[in-house]
């Protein structure tokens, strides 16, 4: 099985050889997260940069970033020229305390080049991430709780998971 099937996490191992794998994440960065959804949809652009995350509250919470591409999922085209974040978004969100963060595309990263500044600054600071997502259009922009747990698998950076959301009732 290729680890990175369907919707998935990266630990820190996925990145740095010294980083923390699956069976040594804390339960408390994967599940029951209080979670805000982004819209950033990808007609108006696949770069998705610092200004969508500057004014609303990112620390301690999952930030889910809502780009509507999985809108091709099971086409070729969900693997060309999707959305993505930009470093100094990644940058922002680490800086700002975010825990994990999700994306409904192919990769968090641009994959048209071969850098990852992404999963470099994300995974370096012990952020989760998540890739894959779908549904995300369906969830309100706040107000709910997010779990995407995997196995603990030692010596594994990244694993699918059952990613959901609980609403607050």
């Amino acid at each position: 099985m290729v680890s990175n099937t369907g919707t998935y996490i990266d630990a820190p191992f996925h990145r740095y050889a010294d980083g923390k794998d699956l069976s040594e994440l804390a339960l408390e960065k994967l599940a029951n997260l209080e979670a805000i959804v982004v819209r950033a949809d990808y007609r108006n652009g696949i770069e998705v940069g610092r200004h969508f995350f500057e004014k609303i509250p990112i620390a301690g919470k999952a930030i889910l970033v809502n780009t509507n591409w999985s809108t091709f999922w099971r086409t070729d085209a969900y693997f060309e020229n999707h959305s993505f974040l930009t470093e100094e978004a990644a940058i922002y969100l680490r800086d700002q305390g975010a825990v994990l963060v999700g994306i409904d595309s192919h990769n968090i990263d641009d994959t048209r080049g071969r850098s990852r500044p992404v999963h470099t600054t994300l995974l370096r600071a012990e952020i989760i991430i998540a890739e894959h997502l779908c549904n995300l259009d369906q969830l309100p922009d706040n107000g709910f709780r997010f779990t995407a747990v995997p196995p603990k698998v030692k010596g594994m950076g990244t694993f699918p998971v059952r990613a959901y959301a609980t609403l607050h009732g």
